[in-house]
């Protein structure tokens, strides 16, 4: 099992400057809903996940996690994250809590490291190459103490490898399924192999797929490779790109992730467990600055599964962040629609979904500029929770007019 204690941001001198933390932004809202700030002044929120008790977790890329409470839209800095690589498109990425959070106080983040330590990180037994540039994704939990706030007896449950000279395409969503298994995405590390060498295409390293492990990041026996002596025991999927959302649907348990394209070529896949998503073999897109396909047209491919939806080359694309169904009471037109942000495009997505059809509806908060990194649904209020990415940024929410 690849798990090893993970190392705490203290060394990066990180501090809780931003505790207590208030705002004071007002937002127009349209005649459904209005735009309310939570908190603001953050730098570059990247993932969300409430707790039980209506509490927010909010990651900070540079690798801070914070702890908002939405009734007094207050927040306090949590101690003890991982030391994280915060270059490129790296950092401290996506959090989410364990499914039994009342009973397993667990916080999972997944992040990426430096190859700064090889011996301790080498889960095959012998020291990989120290460090010269080298970055990768990793995966770990720690139990949140509620007195100070802390992460205590944090440890890393999976390291990609190998580690790779980029600072691109990390992923990285986490997520748990109706049966407790925990999932996240790993990016293809910005390779332009187009061809069927392409990392993501090759099942013996976790570059480019989905990984699925137990809570306590033991590989699941049911896994759809670990009789492959080849293949990377933890690969539920592979093939993709660079997937930067993750949602379970609520009433048929499948998960569903947003996948950035090339020039275009941005995707929404529902999950198979073994499946084959296509990069770079198969794409709608272009190599970026070109009308060049890149791969072949997917649905002429049987090795390969479809996109439900996709932008394809010369659409102008839709480069897709966080991803979340809505379930809650607030928005009666919108339950069962999936939401998922939108990064150059600056706008919030929303999608009407019947079974795997899915049907583009509209573009929400489109006129205020915002990159949207990330949402999630108030399980008390039904209240959408945006985490916009910025260098001082808010999170906003919303809800219908009173």
């Amino acid at each position: 099992m690849n798990r090893r204690r993970f190392l705490s941001a203290s060394a990066v001198g990180l501090s809780a400057s931003l505790a207590g933390c208030t705002n004071a932004l007002t937002y127009e809202s349209d005649d459904r809903f209005e735009v309310e700030p939570v908190v603001d002044g953050l730098e570059e929120p990247w993932g969300l996940s409430v707790l039980p008790d209506e509490r927010l977790l909010v990651t900070e890329r540079p690798g801070r996690l914070l702890l908002v409470d939405l009734e007094s839209e207050t927040l306090e800095t949590v101690s003890g994250t991982p030391g994280v690589d915060a270059g490129g498109q790296g950092g401290l990425l996506d959090v989410e809590a364990h499914p039994e959070f009342d009973d397993e106080p667990w916080i999972y983040l997944t992040y990426s490291i430096a190859n700064d330590d090889s011996a301790e990180r080498s889960s095959a037994g012998s020291a990989v190459e120290p460090h010269n540039g080298e970055t990768t994704t990793a995966l770990g939990r720690a139990r949140l103490d509620d007195g100070e706030p802390a992460l205590e007896d944090g440890e890393e449950l999976y390291v990609v490898e190998p580690f790779v000279d980029s600072g691109q395409h990390y992923g990285s969503r986490v997520v748990f399924d109706a049966d407790g298994d925990c999932y996240f995405t790993v990016g293809d590390r910005g390779s332009k192999e187009f061809s069927e060498d392409h990392v993501s295409q090759d099942r013996s390293t976790a570059i480019g797929t989905t990984v699925r492990l137990e809570d306590d990041g033991s590989v699941p026996e049911d896994n759809p490779f670990v009789d492959d002596e080849d293949a990377i025991d933890a690969i539920y999927s592979y093939g993709h790109r660079n997937c930067q959302g993750m949602t379970v649907h609520p009433e048929t348990g499948d998960l569903w992730v947003s996948e950035h394209g090339e020039e275009d070529g941005d995707e929404i896949n529902v999950l198979e467990a073994g499946g084959n998503y296509g990069w770079p073999i198969a794409h709608t897109g272009c190599a970026y600055g070109t009308d060049d396909p890149v791969g072949d047209d997917p649905f002429e491919r049987e090795d390969v599964v479809d996109p439900v939806y996709y932008w394809e080359c010369e659409s102008g694309g839709f480069p897709p962040a966080g991803a979340t169904f809505y379930d809650g009471d607030a928005f009666a037109d919108w339950e069962g629609d999936l939401f998922v942000g939108g990064l150059a495009t600056q706008a919030l997505a929303r999608f009407s979904v019947d079974g795997t059809d899915v049907e583009h509806e509209e573009r929400l908060l489109e006129d205020r500029g915002w990159r949207i990194r990330d949402v999630v649904v108030g399980p008390d209020d039904g209240a959408l929770y945006v985490a916009v990415d910025d260098g001082d940024a808010p999170i906003v929410r919303l809800r219908p007019e009173e």
